[in-house]
């Protein structure tokens, strides 16, 4: 089984090439390979989508290893299954508007409440690299995975790392950012409407990330207003870190 490895769901709709393209530039910038998933009521479906999928990663970055894996299963228990050994998983959506297509019809909040690790949902149109910087937040003083996670993001991609603080006092950045002394971090606190405010802020993003609760656990199975606001309205890709 390959540990290091980004996950991509598939479903032959030109939504989910464009999170083709962009799971494949994650797993290129990683060094990991790309595993493609379609998952199907009956196996033999998937033959021609995943042929077609993994020949345009291989024209597109001949360096990146691929491997395709077809899933009689739902896609939304598919992915999230996938989520657990994967460094990231990554879906689509259509522009601004609703989530498209079967394989990102589903990706819907059950998706990003189930994922077991790191999803991103991929939205708005900017290039992939254009060195804007990452956004994060606003979440809890607990939510120390999505702060590794964006310092982690930023440092990769050579580029800010902007903080948007909610109403409740955050101290998730103390322990993680001496880690990364080579980050730029700029701070933001916002003490009303958080969800606007963080959707404004992602037009000069590159990615932003927000945790969200692990299955399993008190919260799981809903998103914060934040969460959900960000799947429908951000204008580029958002990235979920389970948390706590």
């Amino acid at each position: 089984m390959t540990l290091h490895h980004v996950v991509v769901g598939v479903d032959g709709s030109l939504v989910s090439v464009r999170a083709l393209d962009r799971a494949a530039e994650e797993a290129a910038r990683r060094g990991a390979t790309l595993r493609v998933v379609y998952a199907v009521p009956d196996r033999d479906e998937a033959g021609p989508i995943l042929a077609s999928a993994a020949s345009r990663v291989r024209e597109r970055h001949p360096a990146v290893p691929v491997e395709t894996r077809a899933v009689e299963d739902g896609a939304v228990r598919a992915l999230a299954r996938e989520s657990a050994d994967a460094v990231l998983t990554v879906v689509g959506t259509r522009g601004l508007g609703e989530l498209a297509g079967r394989v990102c019809g589903a990706v819907s909040s059950r998706l990003a409440a189930q994922a077991r690790g790191p999803l991103m949902v991929v939205r708005g149109e900017r290039p992939y690299d254009d060195h804007r910087d990452v956004l994060l937040g606003p979440a809890t003083d607990t939510d120390t995975e999505a702060a590794r996670y964006a310092l982690d993001e930023a440092e990769s991609r050579g580029v800010r790392l902007r903080v948007l603080y909610g109403p409740v006092a955050r101290f998730a950045m103390a322990g993680t950012q001496g880690q990364h002394p080579g980050v730029e971090v700029g701070n933001r606190t916002v003490r009303t409407a958080p969800a606007q405010a963080l959707v404004d802020a992602t037009r000069d993003a590159s990615v932003v990330v927000i945790g969200s609760r692990r299955p399993g656990g008190r919260h799981s199975g809903h998103l914060s207003p934040v969460a959900h606001t960000l799947l429908h309205h951000s204008h580029c890709p958002v990235v979920l870190v389970p948390m706590g």
